[in-house]
């Protein structure tokens, strides 16, 4: 359903205020006029993980920390669920990935920062921390609330969470299609049968050119056209091996097309048809 991060320095009060926006929300979702979906309202937090605080102290303990409460949170995202992260959460970066993870499952997101400042032993120098909170305030909706006040902004944070507009997943944090285990081989063998048919094909035509159907097998038979001239083998090979570089990388790697991507012998002859038809020289 929703995702609130909380941010904010140490002993700001940040607990006390997810535990306010708690019991609005509850006291909302309970109230006899509520007409929406059934939903549930949890709080993710270094208290509920049990993680010490003095793991702020050191940086690759802190590394862990943050594993875990990111962990935490993407097994509790769920449609029925308005999900509090009360952490210190000064990391744009840490934020960003937790906003992506919400944008995957389909959750509305919204930041309520704490803008008290406080000092004393803060575990890291407190211009640095200070510093990565300035940095990083791009979060949208972003709710900031004074330590002067007495309660959380209840009325808009309940309309960023319910009626706010749910953003499709990002485009770079999608999971990459794989292609079978067998790709490569297919790519190998169709394009080396291309090159021996039109190889034959010229041959047999004596150059003339044209559109023409190669046989590959008893069920690919790509069609081409061909320049009238003579090809040679070192033209097509060198055509070849520009394919298959482009092709294997997509295949180790993965591919942006949406969808699933075709990776059988017809497809791949296919694009290999297309291809030389438009990086021969007439």
């Amino acid at each position: 359903m929703a995702l609130i991060t909380i941010s904010g320095y140490p002993s700001s009060g940040k607990t006390r205020r997810a535990q306010q926006l708690r019991d609005d929300l509850e006291a909302r979702l309970q109230d006899s006029n509520y007409t929406g979906p059934k939903l549930k309202v949890s709080i993710i937090s270094d208290d509920t993980l049990s993680i010490p605080r003095d793991v702020y102290n050191d940086g690759r303990a802190e590394k862990t920390a943050r594993a875990a409460l990111f962990t935490a949170v993407q097994r509790q995202m769920a449609q029925d669920t308005i999900l509090i992260m009360d952490s210190m959460n000064y990391i744009k970066g840490f934020r960003y990935q937790m906003y992506c993870a919400a944008r995957e499952q389909k959750l509305r997101v919204c930041t309520r920062r704490r803008a008290r400042l406080y000092s004393g032993n803060l575990g890291k120098p407190f211009a640095s921390l200070r510093r990565a909170f300035i940095n990083g305030s791009l979060d949208s909706p972003l709710f900031t609330v004074p330590w002067t006040d007495d309660d959380v902004p209840i009325d808009e944070i309940w309309k960023a969470v319910t009626e706010g507009n749910v953003k499709p997943p990002n485009a770079g944090t999608q999971a990459v299609p794989k292609a079978p285990t067998d790709a490569l081989r297919t790519l190998e063998h169709a394009t080396t049968s291309m090159v021996a048919a039109i190889m034959a094909e010229q041959s047999a035509s004596q150059g003339l050119g044209g559109p023409v159907t190669l046989t590959l097998s008893a069920t690919v038979k790509p069609r081409i056209t061909l320049p009238a001239r003579n090809l040679t083998l070192s033209e097509l090979q060198r055509l070849k091996r520009q394919f298959v570089t482009v092709h294997k990388k997509a295949i180790t790697l993965g591919t942006t097309e949406k969808g699933a991507v075709d990776w059988s012998e017809e497809s791949i002859a296919d694009k290999f048809a297309v291809y030389i038809e438009g990086n021969l020289k007439p």
